[in-house]
């Protein structure tokens, strides 16, 4: 069973992952282009926007979730309320890797459908060496095993953060309507460059 937006004019994204990953940086790089270096543990905080495209009004929020295991019930319902879903790991955190297996298990039986709407997303792309989590590993399990999107960012350094929130929107059923704001608001930015290799097309889709 699939989850169609009511009458497209709203839609709640949310992400969850491990504390530490990134959640919020990438959330706060996408909505105010700003980078804190320092972590700072989130219970819950919801985002709420509203764009105007071809005279409707459209409300975007994004739910930044815990990374704590202690708040289930409330993790819970962050999936039962949602739309689509970003499951963030850190790619120099194998550990943080494994817990998005479980997640989405989660979200799979909170939600009863096979294939419920995510975008699994491998932050901290500038770790360098310190990197745990191979990319072809990530590829091979996201997209051939679960048939969803993967995409690696760098909230750091501001790369393919826009394209989480493209891959969400698309997920959710809204880029067509959403996608002129988004570039409108975001053109004065460098073209962000892909940081993973070719895929197959047939999840492929560019919003913008």
């Amino acid at each position: 069973m699939s989850l169609v937006v009511k009458e497209k004019n709203h839609v709640r994204l949310v992400f969850l992952g491990a504390a530490g990953v990134g959640k919020t940086a990438l959330i706060h790089r996408f909505l105010m282009d700003t980078f804190e270096p320092k972590h700072r543990r989130t219970v819950e905080e919801l985002h709420s926007k509203e764009y105007e495209v071809s005279g409707a009004r459209v409300k975007v929020e994004i739910l930044d979730t815990s990374g704590s295991y202690s708040f289930p019930a409330m993790r819970k319902l962050s999936i039962q309320n949602s739309d689509a879903f970003a499951l963030v790991y850190a790619v120099d955190d194998a550990e943080s890797f494994e817990s998005i297996k479980s997640l989405r298990e989660e979200i799979l039986e909170v939600k009863e459908d096979k294939f419920p709407p995510i975008v699994v997303v491998g932050n901290k792309a500038e770790s360098g060496s310190e990197r745990q989590v191979p990319v072809e590993d990530a590829l091979s399990l996201v997209e051939l095993d679960w048939n969803s999107r993967f995409v690696e960012t760098s909230a750091k350094d501001n790369e393919n953060v826009l394209e989480v929130f493209r891959e969400l929107l698309q997920q959710a059923n809204l880029p067509s309507r959403l996608s002129p704001a988004l570039c409108k608001r975001r053109e004065t930015l460098p073209k962000e460059q892909a940081l993973r290799p070719p895929m197959n097309k047939t999840n492929s889709c560019s919003v913008c």
